[in-house]
Formats: C-alpha cells, structure tokens, sequence
C-alpha cells in the first residue's frame, strides 16, 4: 500500500481526458485546486473514447430540472470559449419534429418543460419547420418545437481549450498513461497506478467513460454502466446543404430531431450527419475494448468506433429519405457505431463512493451535460457540496437489487431503446419484473392490484376489487372524466380508496419506505446533531425532522421513532441517506438498513382503532396512545412495532413487523376489518390524500436546493435546542423569496401531473411539483414553487399548451386543526 500523501493540500487526480475530464480540470483549479493531475491512456487532445466522436447535439430540454441545468451552463461555457481561433459551440438552435399526434402532444409537453426550467422555446407550424430546415417533407409535419438557444458542441476543442486553462493554472495532464490500479488505505484512496508511474491522491474521480467499469473494479467500486453502440453515418455531398453551408460554416440550420423514427440529423458543411437509436442494442463489453494503439492496428478509428453495420442501418435510411427527399439520389459515405454509456435509468452517476472514500465518479455523461457535471463534481470536492440538487445522479441511488449486472445490462439496453420515446411519469419498467415484492404480494394480487414499480418494489395503486365501490355516493363524489394522458395509470377506482379511507378504514402496504435502524450509546447524540427538530426525546416518542446539508439544504426528510435509549427506527427516502448518516457517525453509532427483512402496514381511517383495538391487549386509545408515539405490541399473533403517524391525514397507525410474518399480520387485519368494511387501497389514492394535507415528497416537492422556511417545513427546526448540521447556514438565509405553494385547480374536472409551468400575470414563474386530484375536496392540488403570493392569488398552469385557471390557497387544505387526526 502507498501511504497516504502528506500534504495539506489536496491532491487530485483524474482519470480519463475526455470532455468530462478536461471540464472537469479546468472547474477544480477555478476554485484554487492547482495540485490536479489528469492521466489518459490515449493521445492528447482525441485520446479515442466518446468525445473524439460524439456528434456534440446540444438539446437543453430535458424533464428532469438538473439535467437541464447541467446543458444550459454548458451552452454558457462552451459559447465563450475558443480552441486555435475555432468557436466551441456553434448556436444553431434545435428543432424537434411531430409527425404523429402522441408526438405533437408530447412536443407541448417538453414546452412545458422549457418554460418551467427557463429555456427558450416555441411550437411552431409545419411552415415554420419546412422554413429552418428546407429540406425536410412538409406534408409529413405536424409542428414542431424550435428552441433557439440549442446547438453544436465541438467536443475536441472544447476539451482542448479546457485543458490549456486548466494547465495554466497549475494542471499536469499526461497521455499515454494507462492506469493498472488504485491503491487505497484505512478505507481511503492514496494513489492511482499506471503503466507509467505511481500518483499519489487524496482525491480521485473516474471520468472514464465506458471505461468506468474498469476502472471502478480496480477500486472496489461499482459502476452501472453498460457501454452501447449507436449508429452514426454521413452522406456524400448535397448540393443543397453547399449552398448555405462552407469550408468556414460547418452549420447553418438546427440540429434536427426526427424522434417519431429515433433519428436526429446535423450538418457537416455540405454532408448531413444522421443518428439512429432505431436499431437493435449493440452492448460492448468495456474490458474487451481495445487500447487506442492497437484499435488503430486494427483498422478503427478509436478503440469506441466499431465498425458500421449496415443491416442494422437500412431501415433508418428508408426513414431519413422518406423525410428529406433530396437524400433519395444521396448514399452514404461513411458510417460507425461509437460507442457511450447508459445505466439503468438514464442519469449520469456522480459523487463520491460509499465504499472507497475520496474515489469520485463522474460517469455515463454526454457532452451536452459535461460542463454542468463537471461543475457540480468540483463544487462537492471543493465546497463539499453542489449548487445544484444531484439526487437523480448520486452515484448510491440504486438499491442492491438494482445493482446487479444483470438488471445493469437489461435496463442500460431499455434506456437505449426508449431514448426517444414518449413515456408516461408514471410508466413503469416492463423487465425485470416481479423484482422485489412485499410479503402481502399474493393477497394483493388476489385483490387485482395493478401494480406500478419504484426502486424495484412493485407498488400497488389500485385495486380492482374495489371497482364496485366507483358507483356509491356517485353524486357527492363524482369523478370527472379525464383527457387520455392523465387517464394513463390512473382509474376511477382510486376516487373510492381515497373515500373509503376517509370513512371506513383502509390497509396500505408501505413496505417499500425506507427503514433505518439506529444503535449504540452516542445514537441520541448522533441523531440529535444529524437532525433539526429534538429527537432526544423519551422512548416511545416519534419525531418528524429534516436532514440538512452544510449550507442548510433538505437532503431528506426523516421519521425517528426512540423505541429504546440507545435504539431508534428510521424512516428515510433513499440508499443515500444511509450513507450520509454513515459518513457523520462516530464509532458508537451503528447504522443497518432493515427494510427488505421487514415490512409494513399503514392501517387509516376513521375506523382504524375499531380494527386495531380488539387485536391487542394494549390500549391504543388517544389518551393512552397518542399521536407521533411508539409502541412495541401485538396484533393478534404478530408482534409489530406501531406508530401513530398519518400521512393521509386520518386516524391510524404505521404497523412493522418481520418479513416471515407480514402475510399473518395483512390476514389478521383483513379479516377483522371485514365488518368495518375495510378496504386494500394503493399509491394513487396515497397521493391523493397526503396532498389534500399538504405533506411534502421528498425528492419531489423538495431538495438540497430548497431551505425548510421555503418547503414549508420550518415546524421541523428547533433553533432552541442545540446546534445541528446545517444550523449556522440556516441562520445566514435571506430573507425567503420563493415558497412551495398549494394551488386549487379552479375547474373542478381539470387535472395536472406535475413539472407544468405556472403562470403569475401571464410570466412564467414557477413550476408544479406534485400534483393530484383531491378526491375529498373536488378539486385537483398542485404544489409549485413560487415567489411568495397570498391566499386567492390568480395564476395559470400551463398543461399541454392549454393555461388553466388555478389559485393560491391556504394550507392545509384539508382539516387544519387536525381533528381527524388527533382522536
């Protein structure tokens, strides 16, 4: 083993000299990191992986709000840069072609989402399309969506031009240096190992690309990636692109999209470039790939440039021709399938690794998100956290299930073959499924539960068995009809859970919620410190509170239950809270994930007490039991641990017990509940319900990004009791000046699903979070971040390009004094 460097300075070293690791470089000795070392095995400045082929399309668009971030600074970055007097971006604009119905829906969708994340955008006539891009069939087009600000990245300049930054500043960058080891100590990167030499670290970070497999098993470390293959081809010379285009301009129209056949095009001066995700998965094993010197022996361009399959091609050909018509007397010049990398839902993996501490990942990133990564991972090295929320990317977001090769390999596969899809929020994974079930899985699919999937669990959100129940009280609860998309994963059978739930008493299977089990004799101490409400409290007490980063952002929201002086149970959002937690603890504190060995039964209603009373000896009654309590018991034969929390805003309690035993507890419920006219209910009418109270989804509704005093989650911090992570950021805060809004829907049968912009005096000034039709009040609910509006203000919710008329209330929404609750 090396031994650690000495120095106080941080020593960094990046592997991979790709447009991520130049990026990369050039952001670290921006803040004042001069000591960085980046090692390629490749030449300098196209050492061979991704970026030395990437066709550099720049679509900022995207339904996810960070990885648009991450494409807009690298539009802003790479406009004001300049590599041998050659421009690093080129400002085309993009253009995304409908030529379907469900793809001109979906294109007012992505509107949407550019108004809601800042980017310029219009849908525009079939005219207006045939006008940017004369060579297309108007008769084919249905619209368009034009975002001008969009463009060509030049990936090799950029690099280049970071990298010669980044060597003023004091960054060595060396190629031909390939690495065959990372040498590690106490838990602790210390070196990386080359062909050519020992590099002393205290910080490492994987910027290999498809190569981060490799390099991750080095370390210890796993990587889920699966590295694919994509068709890229060029045509000969088209005397129509000559015309506007020439040795000086090698782009004079947008980048093109022609989703509706998985294509995109570009110019190359007086050649078109076309990308196909039409064909087949092609996945390459990343260590079968071949060192730059010997690929080149070989006859490939680069060791991720394999060789064109035309098979696979001609099909996207018959397409690109039957919408541009000039290409019907054009060939193909050229053409490869290079090589990138996709994990199981698409996101790039970033952050510092639980099991190697100081060895980083910043992987399965695209050019058009390199800049924005890059200065998220330098901001975390530096600053010790990002600017921007990153839990879609954390590197430790993926349950164990998750991490298979397997589920790696099939999933990174479906990501490449839905790259261009029209997907539903709600759409689940079709494979590998059933992957994780709860012990109540064959009861529930006796109920016919329809089952959605999240984080491999497969989650019930209705039930069919309550179907009878759609037609009770159909006056006072009439459920309007709804458009086709918002009626996807969605039935009217929902309306009845939620009533029944309100009136009767319904079982909900919350076994997929994360449980943490905290021990040890500094677990008060620990969790007190961690946490921003009091959680010290006497066993028995349950707690709601808040997990802060440095800069007093919500990295989650937690339930502690002390069950005993040293013991409290967890309830946490993600794989990374535990790892959070794991990095703060002292010795005395051990932290085990007990999920999967349990399991859970939310019982909810005003009847909840009459089902749970006569089951148990104890007294569950409000005096004896009262709310945010814990109890260690028995229902009937089964011990549980019961706790008096309610996220739907009725009566009831969270029942846990071993997964052996789960299917004993749901049948002993179920049959005593049978008089109360107990009902099995799902997500859907979760949702539903804990909206109408105004309870927050973590991940959702809030992020790192978000203060409690903006999320309304100010209840959760105790300013008088101590310090606590996060305490002194919270003190500095200005003054608020956005909040997490509710917002009624004013038509009683208008519904949205979330990510819509808001409209304040026609402006577009905040986005919903979730969304969901308040079965109880008539009513669809929308949370949206806002600036700060009183009660009854007029706004508009932009869904599909139509604006809906909504207003500012007051929450919650849903019995404010908490009566239903509290008896």
């Amino acid at each position: 083993m090396t031994s650690a460097p000495q120095s106080d300075s941080p020593k960094v070293v990046v592997i991979g000299a790709g447009i991520v690791g130049c990026s990369l470089a050039d952001e670290l000795t921006a803040r004042g990191l001069h000591d960085v070392t980046v090692l390629e095995q490749g030449p300098l400045p196209a050492p061979g992986g991704s970026t030395s082929h990437a066709p550099g399309l720049v679509f900022q668009t995207n339904p996810s709000r960070t990885l648009t971030a991450f494409a807009r600074y690298t539009v802003e970055k790479f406009s004001a840069l300049e590599a041998d007097g050659r421009s690093c971006f080129t400002p085309v604009g993009g253009l995304e072609l409908a030529t379907t119905p469900g793809r001109w829906a979906d294109l007012h969708r992505k509107a949407g989402w550019a108004a809601s994340w800042g980017v310029r955008g219009e849908l525009v006539t079939p005219a207006r399309c045939k006008e940017l891009w004369p060579l297309v069939d108007e008769s084919m087009i249905l619209g368009g969506f034009h975002t001008p600000n969009d463009g060509l990245a030049h990936a090799v300049p950029a690099a280049l031009a970071q990298l010669r930054r980044a060597q003023g500043r004091g960054a060595r960058f060396l190629d031909r240096h390939t690495v065959t080891g990372i040498e590690q100590q106490d838990g602790r990167v210390t070196a990386v190992v080359t062909d050519r030499g020992t590099f002393p670290a205290t910080h490492v970070v994987s910027a290999a690309g498809f190569w981060g497999p490799v390099i991750g098993r080095m370390a210890g470390v796993e990587v889920p990636l699966l590295p694919l293959a994509h068709q890229y081809a060029r045509t000969g010379p088209l005397p129509e692109l000559a015309a506007a285009n020439g040795p000086r301009i090698e782009a004079s129209k947008p980048i093109l999209r022609f989703q509706d056949r998985d294509l995109y095009f570009r110019e190359h001066n007086d050649r078109l470039g076309i990308g196909s995700y039409a064909h087949r998965p092609l996945p390459v094993d990343p260590f079968a790939v071949l060192p730059y010197d010997e690929a080149r022996a070989r006859d490939l361009d680069m060791p991720s440039s394999f060789p064109f399959t035309e098979e696979d091609w001609a099909p996207s050909w018959e397409d690109a021709r039957s919408l541009m018509p000039a290409l019907r007397d054009a060939a193909v010049d050229d053409g490869f399938n290079g090589v990138f990398s996709f994990t199981p839902d698409g996101m790039p993996v970033l952050g510092e690794s639980r099991a190697l501490r100081g060895f980083w990942l910043a992987e399965a990133v695209w050019v058009t998100h390199s800049a924005g990564v890059a200065r998220a991972v330098a901001e975390s090295i530096v600053d010790g956290h990002a600017s921007l929320d990153l839990h879609e990317c954390d590197v430790h977001r993926f349950e164990e299930a998750q991490r298979s090769p397997a589920y790696v390999h099939d999933r990174g596969a479906q990501q490449f073959i839905e790259v261009y899809d029209v997907l539903h929020p709600l759409q689940p994974m079709e494979q590998p499924r059933p992957l994780r079930v709860s012990p109540f899985h064959a009861r529930q699919q006796e109920l016919g539960a329809y089952f959605l999937e999240g984080g491999g669990w497969e989650r019930p959100h209705w039930y069919e068995a309550n179907a009878p129940l759609v037609g009770e009280n159909s006056e006072s609860t009439k459920v309007p009809a709804r458009d086709a998309w918002s009626a996807r994963y969605w039935s009217p059978v929902v309306a009845a859970e939620a009533r029944a739930t309100r009136e009767r008493v319904a079982l909900y299977d919350m076994t997929p919620l994360r449980r943490l089990e905290v021990t040890g004799p500094g677990a008060p101490a620990f969790l007190q410190h961690m946490t921003t409400n009091n959680v010290a409290k006497k066993p028995g007490a349950v707690t709601y509170t808040l997990l802060l980063d440095e800069k007093g952002g919500v990295r989650s929201d937690l339930t502690v239950a002390r069950l005993a002086p040293e013991r409290f149970q967890v309830g946490a959002n993600s794989p990374a809270d535990q790892v959070w937690l794991e990095r703060h603890a002292p010795d005395d504190v051990h932290i085990r994930d007990i999920t999967s060995g349990t399991c859970c039964i939310g019982v909810w209603g005003p009847l909840a007490r009459a089902l749970v009373q006569p089951l148990t000896r104890d007294d569950f009654s409000h005096e004896a039991f009262g709310y945010f309590r814990a109890k260690e018991t028995y229902i009937g034969h089964v011990p549980v641990t019961a706790l008096r929390v309610s996220y739907v805003g009725e009566l009831g309690w969270e029942l846990y017990t071993t997964a052996d035993l789960g299917l004993r507890l749901w049948d002993t419920l179920w049959a005593a509940g049978q008089e109360l006219g107990v009902v099995a209910a799902g997500r859907s009418a979760f949702n539903s319900l804990r909206l109408e109270k105004g309870y927050r989804a973590w991940g959702v509704d809030m992020t790192e990004e978000h203060s409690p005093y903006e999320a309304g989650l100010g209840f959760a911090v105790r300013l008088d009791r101590g310090d606590f992570l996060g305490r002194a950021a919270l003190e500095q805060l200005p003054p608020v000046a956005r909040r997490l809004t509710p917002l009624l829907l004013d038509d009683p049968a208008a519904v949205v699903l979330g990510k819509e912009p808001v409209y304040v005096g026609g402006v577009p000034s905040g986005y919903v979070t979730s969304a969901a039709y308040g079965y109880t009040l008539g009513r669809c609910v929308a949370y949206a971040w806002l600036p700060p509006l009183p009660a009854g203000t007029d706004v508009e919710v932009e869904y599909f390009g139509e604006k809906v008329p909504a207003t500012v209330a007051e929450e919650p929404l849903f019995d404010p004094k908490m009566t239903r609750i509290r008896r």
